[in-house]
Formats: structure tokens, C-alpha cells, sequence
């Protein structure tokens, strides 16, 4: 964070109107199936600019904290950053509308599909996908640790804890995020602050 408390390093001017806040953020929804943590970081760091990938790991970093979905959280702080309480809101519902109609009308379909071997299988093979965006996405984010003030080997031990408490000892999220993220969080804190007085 920067010294004023807004994410540090932003990359761009931002949106300039609520209308290009909304089809910014359908155009990421509409590109999401099976999770939507790699198109965001796509589109708002690499494509529009609008985010550097510190401040985007910081806002990510939050809004896993916050309670509610991740990428609903990341929108409402976006789009309120930029024009307020209506940002937040247009940021949101572009994020929401398009999905929820495209997934009323798969839901009607798949209904009338769900006995045939075929459709179990493209689901089967989207979710293949999708946990390979999210990697991709991971080893992307994974290189800005080079810059983190703890250094890189320790926000990689870090890193390496979080992914071993939650894929491999299954611990709840609520626990990984409180204890693991509160001692690098306070550790992160105590570091700036020497940087600060020295």
C-alpha cells in the first residue's frame, strides 16, 4: 500500500465512464468459465493498463479476505475507486448480468441434456481448463514476489505454507487467511515501518 492507503503502483488513468466500467467487466465475466482470476488479471493489468500487477495482487489479497466471492469483492472496490458508490455498483452488475442470464438459459439446456455421456464430458473438460488458467495465473502473480518487501524468499515460504495447509493438510480457508496472512501481514507491517524510520 501506498503511504495515502491506496493500492500502490497503479498502472493506468482507469475507466473513463461508467459505461466502459460495465463492459470492461462483462466482457471479464463472459470470458471466466470455471473461475475468472486469470481473465481479470488479464484484462485489467496486461490488456487495459488499468492495475499494476502489485497493486492487483493487493487488491486480490483483500478482497480473498472480505467475505463473498472474490472477483465480486475485487469489482466493488474497483469500481468504487474510480466513480464512487454507482462505480461499485455498475462494476458489479457488469460482472453479474451477462452470466446470470447465459447461465438460466445453459441451466434450461443442460436440463434437457444432463443424461447424455457427451455433456459430463465438455463439463469435465472445461474444468481441465480452468485449473490450468488459474495456474498459468498463479506462476504470473508468483514473479511479483521478487518486489514484495519481505523478500522473495520468504513471501515464497509464504506462499509454499498457504498451498500446503490448504491443498494438502485441507485446512478451512478462514484459518489459513487469519493465522498465516496475520503473521505475514504483521511481518510486511513491521518491515515498511523500519523502511519508513531508516
Amino acid at each position: 500500500m501506498s503511504d495515502g492507503g491506496e493500492p500502490a503502483a497503479v498502472a493506468g488513468t482507469g475507466p473513463r465512464s461508467l459505461t466502459e466500467l460495465f463492459r470492461a467487466f462483462s466482457w471479464m465475466a463472459l470470458q471466466g468459465f470455471g473461475g475468472v482470476l486469470a481473465v481479470v488479471q488479464r484484462e485489467l493489468v496486461e490488456k487495459r493498463g488499468w492495475l499494476s500487477n502489485e497493486a492487483f495482487i493487493e487488491d486480490w489479497a483483500v478482497a480473498q479476505v472480505m467475505p463473498g466471492p472474490n472477483v465480486c469483492n475485487l469489482a466493488l472496490m474497483f469500481g468504487d475507486r474510480h466513480f464512487g458508490w454507482r462505480g461499485a455498483a455498475v462494476a458489479l452488475a457488469g460482472l453479474l448480468v451477462f452470466p446470470l442470464l447465459l447461465l438460466l438459459s445453459v441451466a434450461t439446456l443442460y436440463g434437457q441434456l444432463a443424461g447424455h455421456a457427451a455433456a459430463g464430458g465438455a463439463l469435465r473438460g472445461m474444468g481441465a481448463v480452468a485449473a490450468g488458467l488459474i495456474a498459468g495465473t498463479s506462476f504470473k502473480l508468483l514473479a511479483q514476489l521478487r518486489r514484495h518487501p519481505l523478500g522473495m524468499a520468504l513471501a515464497a515460504l509464504f506462499a509454499a505454507l498457504a498451498f500446503a495447509g490448504l491443498a494438502l493438510a485441507r485446512l478451512p480457508l478462514v484459518a489459513i487467511v487469519l493465522g498465516l496472512g496475520g503473521i505475514a501481514w504483521l511481518l510486511t507491517w513491521r518491515r515498511l515501518r523500519r523502511r519508513k524510520e531508516s
